[in-house]
């Protein structure tokens, strides 16, 4: 079972045994804020053999019109999650069941596909690992790739466990201002957590005491997620004697967070919080505090 990252190499060895013995789903979550139209385009034009596309705002987030009536978002903010029940009636219309090996990528620095990792295991599924490197590294590595749309999926039953990951909200991070016992790390570039830009929210700045760890810097320079060893020392610099365990992520819209969730968990210091409204629910919630420099 992989549950944090898969090589090329192993992802290769496991498409060799999908036939006979692991199923395998790939899914290819490449996006653009600025043009939500470009993933799909991206993967008909290329993507891993047999991989199927999950787009940000119609599968991996609230869709209000295409939701039900009585169907809930769990989250808020730019990219609100949807309910777990819905995710999962999608994940069995994408093939994916209990006994599924799933493993995500992209085109983004592991940035859209560690959505798609971290709800899995929000809905109780451990076997699921990001594709080290995305695909330029599965195209070095050899790896088949084909175009086109993938064909419709066999349908599995995927049914609901008790939640693997930790999603908190706006109310608990409040609370929790000013406590040792909770650490907010911001995983935007530096200009938005300083306040000096902000392209997206209407708000600049960031949530008091919050640190910042821009999710790019847990990458190489060859685009995969840095040595365990390196990280850990990162993150422990960073952190400066706080507790590990102590850590909720957040971002702009609770997607970009997740690779330094992702990152402290290859470090080996544990799997933290999500805040999935981030700087996009709490900058539009009023009356809230906001830091700036």
């Amino acid at each position: 079972m992989f549950t944090t990252l898969i090589t090329p190499e192993q992802l290769q060895q496991l498409q060799q045994l999908q036939a006979s013995a692991i199923p395998l789903a790939v899914f290819d979550c490449t996006f653009d804020l600025m043009n939500p139209a470009a993933g799909a385009q991206q993967f008909a034009q290329c993507h891993v053999a047999g991989a199927r596309h999950a787009h940000l705002d119609h599968h991996l987030s609230h869709h209000p019109h295409t939701a039900a009536a009585d169907d809930w978002p769990a989250s808020a903010g730019r990219h609100p999650l949807p309910s777990r029940s819905t995710f999962a009636a999608w994940l069995g219309s994408q093939g994916v069941g209990n006994g599924t090996q799933v493993v995500v990528y992209d085109r983004n620095g592991m940035n859209y596909c560690g959505r798609l990792w971290w709800m899995l295991k929000w809905c109780g599924h451990e076997a699921v690992a990001v594709l080290d490197g995305g695909l330029a590294a599965w195209q070095a590595a050899q790896g088949a790739v084909e175009s086109g749309n993938s064909p419709a999926a066999e349908p599995a039953r995927f049914e609901l466990g008790e939640p693997l990951a930790t999603l908190t909200d706006t109310a608990t991070v409040l609370a929790g201002l000013g406590q040792a016992s909770q650490t907010v790390l911001d995983a935007r570039g530096a200009p938005r957590y300083r306040g000096e830009v902000e392209p997206l929210d209407p708000i600049a700045g960031h949530i008091p005491g919050a640190l910042n760890r821009p999710f790019s810097d847990n990458l190489g320079p060859d685009g995969r997620f840095k040595p365990a060893a390196q990280l850990q020392a990162e993150f422990s610099a960073l952190l400066a004697g706080r507790n590990p365990a102590s850590v909720v992520h957040q971002c702009g819209s609770g997607v970009s967070a997740v690779p330094n969730l992702l990152a402290m968990e290859l470090a080996g210091l544990g799997r933290q919080a999500l805040y999935a409204g981030s700087w996009s629910e709490w900058s539009r919630t009023p009356g809230l505090p906001v830091e700036k420099g």
